[in-house]
C-alpha cells in the first residue's frame, strides 16, 4: 500500500490534476478545500505528506502551518506548500513557518510528482 497525502487546495481543478498524478504513483489521496478543516482531517487521517495552499478560505496556510509547526504530533510530517503567489516574502514566511518545499502554480506534473517522491524520502531517512 502506497503513502497517505493529503491535499489542502480549493481549486477543484487542482485537487483533481493532483489527486490523479499522485495516485498513479501509488498514493492514496484525501483532500479538503478549507482552511478549518486541515487540523481535524490531519487528526484523522494521519497522512504521510500534507500538499497545502498557502491561499485557502477561512484560514490561510501559513495560519496551518504555524499550527502544525506547534503539534508535536505533527511537527515532522513533510509539508509542501503551493501558491500563486511567488514573492519572496511569502517564501521566507514559509521557510520560516517549517514548510520542507516550495512549489509556485502553475508547476510541472514531473516536479510536483518528483518532489513528493523527494519529500516521502527523506521523512522516511533515519533523523541523524
Amino acid at each position: 500500500m502506497g503513502t497517505k497525502i493529503l491535499i489542502a487546495e480549493d481549486e477543484p481543478f487542482i485537487v483533481e490534476s493532483l489527486s490523479f498524478l499522485l495516485s498513479r504513483e501509488g498514493h492514496t489521496i484525501a483532500s479538503v478545500s478549507d482552511g478549518a478543516s486541515v487540523l481535524d482531517e490531519l487528526k484523522k487521517q494521519r497522512p504521510d505528506l500534507l500538499i497545502l495552499d498557502i491561499m485557502l478560505p477561512t484560514t490561510s496556510g501559513f495560519e496551518i502551518l504555524r499550527r502544525i509547526r506547534e503539534q508535536p504530533e505533527f511537527a515532522a510530517l513533510p509539508v509542501l506548500a503551493l501558491t500563486a503567489k511567488g514573492q519572496e516574502a511569502d517564501r521566507r514566511r514559509m521557510v520560516d513557518l517549517g514548510v520542507d518545499q516550495f512549489m509556485t502554480k502553475p508547476f510541472s506534473n514531473q516536479e510536483l510528482v518528483s518532489s513528493v517522491a523527494a519529500l516521502l524520502e527523506s521523512a522516511k531517512a533515519p533523523q541523524q
